[in-house]
Parts: C-alpha cells; structure tokens; sequence
C-alpha cells in the first residue's frame, strides 16, 4: 500500500470516527485518564482526585490508568497515539516541558499531538538546608557559596528532575556553584539533608513541611509567586532576594489532537466548577496543591513557554540531552 494511500485512508477513519462522535451525546462510555507515572505520586494523587469528581459529573466512569516509563515518555506517547474520540485523556505535568528539553527525539510532540482541557492544580516547591548550615536567608546562603565555590551540595530527585533543574535555575541566575548529588526520588533526596549528607535541597513542599514545622530543616523561602496559607512566614524566593524566580509543579488536562471540539468542551465545562468547589479545593489543598482552572488557551500557552524556559536552563546548565 501507498504511503499517501495509507495516510488518506487514517484520514478517513478519523474523520468516520469524529463524526460518530459529533452525532450522539457525549460520554457515552466510561473514559479513561493516563498517568504518566506510578501509582502514589503528585500527578496520580491529583489525577484520582479529578477522575472521582468527574465521574459523577460526566454520567461516566473515569477510569485511571498508570502508564509509568522513561520519566513519563512511555505514557504520555500512549495518550498521544489514542483515538482522538474524547475517551482518552492525559493528566500531564510539568514534565512535558521537562522531557522536550532533555531529550533529543522524543515520539511525539507536546505541543503539536494534543488539545489542552485546562490547566488543574500547582504545587510550590520550598528550599530547605541542614540547620546547622551557616546561613539564615537567601541571601546569606548565597554569599556562603560564593565564598567557596563547589563546597556546599544540593540534593535532588534524579537528574532531570523538577527538584534538579529548578535547583540549577536558582544558581545560574546567582551564578553560584554547588555540586549536584542526584538520588532516586525525593525521598531519599531528603533523608540525605535531614542527615547532613547534603547542603541543600529543592523539596516538594509536602515532603518538606513536617520537618520544617519541626525544626530538623532550616527554610529559605518556597517557590512559588505568593506565600503559602500553610506556612505563611516563609518568603517567596522573590521576596527573599531573588525577583522574578517562580517554579511550580502544575498539572493539566489535555486530550489527543483531533479530539472533536465539542468534547474538548464538554469536559472543559464541568472541569472547571468542579475545580472551583469547595470540596475540590479542599482535598487538593490537604495535598499542598492549589486548584488553578483556566481556559483552554491558557494551558497551552503554559506548555509553550516553560518549553522555552527549560529548554533555556538545560542549555546554560550544560545538562547532556538523552
């Protein structure tokens, strides 16, 4: 067969498939959700949230499935590769941006292969250091490694990883040096600052909290562009010497490319009061998340400019591309 016989036929079927659709009311199928990750995480804890709400709401059930591999990759190609019929979702994160700046092919396109829905939730992320570090802010800490280069060690979560490369944002915009001790996972990253193996850390702000409630971690400011309700004495990385910092983990719905628009719409409408009720709101904050519903457009124009903002940091990072 022809490759333009074989492509005009696709074409065919998915326009047979988006009509089908278009013809009857829509859900009328249990839909599922891909997670790109493991059971137990950031992005499957907020993505079973959102499918336990929208199940009810949509009159169908909203099925997660955890398709985890190659730091997301392996789900996130699923979900684009998906029948663009409306049953299929992505609960994406940060990530995305992530990976289209650290690898040199990847099988699909952010930007290009899907639809956004809306953006869902964010989590700020805190610095937190050993308490017997000799710096008490920001700027302390940073006169401390320019003082001696290459001495202090922050940890993180793999190289790569949220907790790596917004790490190295905060010390190029310094232009500061600390060397990078990557583990597998925050978990072992903040048992390595809780023992004093490590200098420094860019945690997630849930793991972080209890001890810095307690006193075993020293904080030197959260990373996100207000003060977090759940510790409000702590400054923004901002506020706290550094204008213009923001990292944040964010999570979004999207949809394959080519999903009919009167899906995208539905899901749209009753995603977003259900991320504006209180209950929602309720049990994303218990997680240290903060709903953030939007239109579609402001999703995509998310994507497009961490992108642009991470692809920035890997280059002047000099991190090797996979």
């Amino acid at each position: 067969m022809g490759a333009w016989l074989f492509r005009a036929l696709s074409a065919a079927l998915i326009f047979l498939v988006v009509a089908a659709v278009s013809a009857q009311p829509y859900p009328t199928r249990p839909i599922r959700l891909i997670v790109p990750f493991a059971p137990g995480g950031g992005n499957d804890i907020a993505g079973r949230i959102l499918a336990e709400a929208l199940t009810p709401a949509l009159g169908q059930t909203v099925i997660v499935e955890n398709r985890a591999g190659a730091g997301s990759v392996l789900g996130v190609d699923i979900a684009a590769k998906a029948t663009p019929d409306g049953y299929t979702m992505l609960m994406a994160n940060i990530a995305l941006a992530f990976n289209a700046a650290l690898y040199k092919k990847l099988p699909y396109d952010a930007l290009r292969d899907f639809a956004p829905v809306s953006l869902l939730a964010e989590q700020p992320n805190i610095l937190v250091v050993h308490p017997t570090i000799a710096a008490r802010t920001l700027k302390e800490f940073i006169a401390l490694a320019r003082s001696a280069p290459g001495k202090l060690t922050y940890g993180s979560a793999g190289t790569g990883s949220g907790t790596h490369l917004a790490m190295e944002l905060l010390l190029l915009h310094n232009k500061i040096e600390l060397i990078h001790v990557p583990y597998k996972g925050t978990g072992p990253a903040l048992v390595a600052v809780l023992g004093n193996e490590t200098s420094a850390l860019l945690s997630t702000f849930a793991s972080a909290l209890p001890h810095v409630k307690a006193g075993r971690l020293r904080t030197f400011g959260v990373t996100s562009a207000r003060r977090s309700p759940a510790l409000p004495e702590a400054p923004t990385i901002a506020e706290a010497g550094m204008p213009g910092y923001e990292y944040t983990t964010w999570y979004g719905l999207l949809v394959p490319a080519r999903t009919p628009p009167a899906a995208i719409a539905k899901l749209h409408a009753t995603t977003v009061p259900l991320l504006n009720s209180p209950e929602l709101k309720q049990r994303y904050a218990s997680q240290g998340m903060e709903p953030t519903p939007s239109a579609p457009a402001a999703l995509s124009d998310k994507l497009k400019s961490e992108i642009e903002k991470w692809g920035k940091v890997v280059r002047a990072a000099n991190i090797p591309q996979q």
